[in-house]
């Protein structure tokens, strides 16, 4: 046994732990060791005078040292007795039973080639969990701690020889301590124990344990790393954890490998920072880059320690070897639950699509929806309304959604908006002819509508059938089978969009996976309809201040990174609003500006959306009953408006309140928008398209009805639930037959086509070449004439820009476009043909004005007819189904190229773009610990107040 034993006992106060007391215990079990220390050293880093009195009341030398001191330096400041045999390494948190040095220096006895000697760690409040008992390591340096978190039933404590141990503790010979130089202090406090450990191995001792030497441990982090109590500690761990592992990888490594694995540690970092993406651990990132920097820079320190193991070395490597985990018992070893508000009490239940009726739905709704638009499964393209052809290439499809030269004006520069990206995905679905996408969706939209309704459904209730309603009531909402018939593509997506938002949404904060799939939904279904941008800017404030308050702030990093992309995909479009003064152009409905029929702003108007009816047709019934009364058909929706007001008072009255709030914020978006005119189609100006903010309303309704369905039944009046959910699905129903009968009685706005909005002699050329320009003069039955120069085949849906249609003054492309119209109608006008020819522009397209035509506007197409077929230099190709159609007699110079600063914007803007997209797919994209992690959580979202909390 050693002769003399001196401890050493580091304190330094944190602010968040009681110093103080944790050294008081400390000290106390010290001078109660049943073989006393014959040396005590404190080390007080910083000033706490709470420290002070507790250090000073014992018979120690104290040593002071900044408050930064990690626990390797303040060890290497204590001046070692020259007569001790051993060293005892202990912290302000290390409380030893009264036997442990006894057994410690008892193991130490065992022969002279033990180094050192380390206890049995345990928790500071309960002995019968380890927390740590020796640790080891991969073969590629991973720690592993061979015990740690066990309950203690003396399984481990037959276990001898390890590799190393816990610092927190040692004890360890005099001499090895100055041999081996102590502790590293470039460690960052991870792996002192087990460096050590290994340096001793190397020098040709071993490393023994002592289990019957219990020394309990709070976690501090004063020696060791701290307990991960939150995810400020937890961000320390990993950061400190990793500058070891990279530090001693660098140390222990062969010579001429040193510089190979130092210019790996920057790249290994973005592979590892893909890796914690895909493992949802985000908030490893920065401590990831931060170790990694620092292990980059700090090479002196690499060189120091390769020194120190050099000068005490007599073994070779291979003799640790033996005492490394294997791949089968790392796996048992370790952990890699990655979700610390998993909570394991819950198992969720089988989904039953199948077995509860969901497929049926489905099926159901793809029989209804071929019976409704058989027409469609001939067309090859889709028109009418708000419809237009996409590009013909994907290329020119993602041309179109990054920023630059818009295709639509003389030469306008600016940027993209986001949902011609939205069209961009769509289109590379079919990348042979992306057009043809749009009538996929168009004949698949209401099965969608009804397996996104179903899924939505699922969040809020158990219940097959409450299920199947869910699903029918969403695909059957009069909003979405407006925009089918009436052509609204934005509409359509929206609806399809908005119930795998609220299905990944309500579990946003509590899953990486929720979060990364909200926030690319998110974007989505704001790029499709910017109208509902303040409807969901409120909900997310909403969803922050219920994690705050009744989470204790737990998810908020999550529901904060929801809004992350949307914010980067619409950043340049932001911009240029706000530097242009016009940030209410930012509401502008994307895709093809188009006044289709729509209530008005006044109160009858507002009366019917109330009811979800966005139309002043009562959603067709006006039209199939011409002569009857139709005041009954929005009372139809009266069914599912008080289910929805009663959800809040059932015994899930804190979903049925989120949801009535949703409810509110859809009409309130609804009501506001028909009142909104941000953009203009030629001399007529377009109100927002209020459907969007009806879906959203219809969404929260339709949650709120199968919550008050699920919870708002007494026992006794189970059997109302199946009447009650009859009668809604038949009041959808009654409400739909306009819609679903558009096409076969020919009052739907949908038509075959066209292939292009121009001239298909137009279209042949432009079809390759987005650089020839076509003239459309348009006369208006207002009087005058609209102009608009497209480039390439056609006017495409994705080419659309809201830069164009919501400009409050003319620009000077604008008023350049103008002087080329009123030259080209003006007899006396000379050289404006040349002056096309020189800016690419290859034909002139007289369209014909929006039906009925005035009289104004049919004397104005005929002297503009005129005029144009007086000039030598534009060649009569004739009348065309799209208007009469001349092309430029003149050899066509080059469109101007493009500044170079626009592809340089256009380079950074769509890296980062690219960037956070990639992110939000790998953090959507589940893994096997996520899909462990989701059984072990309800899937329904707020069942009752507990669950909420």
């Amino acid at each position: 046994m050693p002769a003399r034993v001196h401890a050493l006992v580091v304190v330094r106060p944190d602010g968040r732990t009681p110093a103080a007391f944790h050294l008081r215990r400390t000290l106390a079990a010290v001078g109660t060791q049943t073989r006393p220390v014959d040396a005590l050293t404190i080390v007080v880093c910083g000033d706490d005078p709470g420290v002070a009195e507790v250090a000073a009341s014992a018979s120690a030398t104290i040593v002071r040292a900044p408050a930064s001191t990690s626990y390797a330096a303040a060890a290497a400041r204590v001046e070692v007795d020259p007569a001790a045999d051993a060293v005892w390494l202990l912290a302000q948190d290390t409380a030893p039973e009264p036997e442990a040095l006894g057994h410690l220096a008892g193991a130490l006895e065992v022969a002279p080639s033990v180094a050192f000697s380390a206890p049995k760690l345990v928790r500071w409040d309960d002995r019968t969990v380890i927390v740590s008992l020796g640790v080891s390591a991969n073969r590629y340096g991973r720690t592993v701690g061979l015990a740690d978190g066990e309950f203690d039933q003396g399984q481990h404590d037959g276990r001898d020889d390890v590799l190393g141990a816990d610092v927190r503790g040692l004890l360890v010979r005099a001499d090895a301590w100055h041999s081996l130089g102590g502790l590293d202090p470039a460690l960052s406090g991870a792996d002192e124990g087990l460096d050590l450990g290994v340096r001793a191995r190397l020098a040709g001792a071993r490393v023994v344990l002592a289990p019957a030497a219990l020394v309990a441990v709070s976690g501090d982090g004063v020696a060791g790393l701290p307990a991960p109590l939150h995810a400020g500690r937890r961000r320390r761990i990993a950061y400190a954890s990793r500058v070891a592992r990279l530090h001693r990888r660098l140390v222990y490594a062969p010579a001429w490998a040193v510089p190979l694995m130092w210019l790996t540690i920057l790249p290994a970092a973005a592979g590892r920072t893909v890796l914690h993406l895909l493992r949802k651990r985000p908030s490893l990132i920065m401590p990831e880059w931060g170790a990694a920097v620092v292990v980059a820079v700090r090479v002196l320190a690499v060189i120091r320690a390769r020194r120190r193991i050099s000068s005490s070395r007599r073994a070779g490597w291979a003799q640790l070897a033996p005492l490394r985990v294997t791949r089968a018992e790392e796996r048992e070893h370790l952990d890699d639950e990655t979700d610390d508000d998993a909570g394991g009490r819950h198992h969720r239940g089988e989904l039953r699509f199948f077995a509860g009726g969901g497929a049926w739905l489905v099926l159901a709704a793809l029989l209804a929806s071929i019976a409704a638009f058989t027409a469609l499964l001939a067309w090859p393209v889709l028109g009418g309304g708000a419809l237009a052809p996409l590009r013909a290439g994907v290329g020119q499809l993602w041309a179109d959604a990054s920023f630059g030269r818009r295709a639509l004006g003389l030469d306008t520069v600016g940027p993209a908006d986001p949902f011609a990206a939205v069209v961009a995905v769509l289109g590379t679905l079919t990348p042979w002819d992306p057009s043809r996408i749009i009538v996929v969706v168009w004949v698949l939209a209401l099965p969608l509508a009804a397996l996104g309704g179903w899924f939505a459904a699922t969040r809020v209730t158990d219940r097959s059938l409450l299920r199947i309603t869910g699903g029918a009531v969403w695909a059957l909402a009069p909003t979405f089978l407006v925009s089918l018939v009436d052509g609204r593509v934005t509409g359509v997506l929206v609806h399809l969009l908005l119930p795998w938002l609220l299905y990944a949404g309500s579990v946003a904060h509590r899953s990486w996976s929720g979060a990364g799939a909200a926030s690319l939904l998110l974007a989505a279904v704001l790029a499709c309809s910017p109208s509902l941008t303040p409807a969901m800017i409120v909900l997310w404030f909403a969803a922050i201040v219920i994690a705050i308050v009744v989470r204790a702030g737990r998810g908020v990093s999550r529901l904060v990174w929801t809004l992350v992309p949307t914010l980067v995909m619409a950043a340049p479009l932001l911009w240029h609003h706000l530097f242009r003064g016009t940030p209410w152009a930012l509401l502008a409905d994307p895709g093809v500006p188009w006044p289709g029929p729509q209530v008005g702003p006044d109160s009858a108007g507002r009366a019917l959306l109330t009811s979800g009816i966005p139309t002043p047709d009562i959603g067709g019934w006006a039209t199939l009953l011409p002569a009857g009364p139709v005041w009954w058909v929005p009372l139809l929706a009266a069914p599912l408006a008080l289910l929805a007001v009663v959800a809040p008072v059932t015994q899930r009255w804190a979903a049925g309140i989120v949801l009535l709030i949703v409810t509110a914020t859809g009409l309130a978006t609804a009501t506001a928008a028909v009142g909104v005119s941000v953009a203009a189609a030629g001399s007529e100006s377009i109100a927002l398209w209020p459907g969007a903010g009806l879906s959203l309303a219809w969404l929260g309704a339709m949650g709120g009805a199968l919550v008050a369905l699920d919870a708002g039944l007494a026992p006794r009046l189970e059997p109302l639930r199946t009447v009650a959910a009859v009668v809604l699905c038949a009041a959808m129903v009654v409400l739909a037959v306009p819609s679903l009968t558009a096409m076969t009685r020919g009052t739907a706005m949908l038509t075959n086509g066209p292939a292009s909005t121009l001239p298909a002699y137009v279209a042949a050329e432009g079809r390759d070449d987005p650089d020839l320009g076509t003239v459309v003069l348009t006369p208006q039955n207002a009087g005058g004439v609209a102009a608009e120069v497209v480039w390439g085949g056609s006017e495409t849906i994705g080419a659309q820009s809201t830069v164009v249609s919501t400009r409050p003054e003319p620009t000077a492309d604008d008023v350049a476009v103008a002087e080329l119209a009123a030259d080209l109608l003006t007899p006396a006008a000379d050289d404006v043909v040349a002056d096309l020819a020189r800016t690419g522009i290859g034909f002139v397209l007289l369209a014909p004005a929006a039906t009925p035509e005035s009289d104004a506007a049919r004397t104005l197409r005929i002297t503009a007819a005129n005029a144009l077929d007086q000039r030598e230099q534009l060649d009569s190709v004739g009348d065309t189904d799209k208007g009469t159609l001349w092309r430029v007699d003149d050899d066509l110079s080059p469109r101007p190229a493009v500044p170079g600063w626009v592809h340089d914007v256009a380079g950074l803007i769509a890296t980062l773009q690219v960037a956070v997209v990639a992110i939000a797919l790998l953090l959507a994209v589940p893994t096997a610990a996520t899909r462990r992690v989701a059984r072990r959580t309800p899937r329904i979202v707020g069942p009752h107040w507990r669950e909420v909390r």
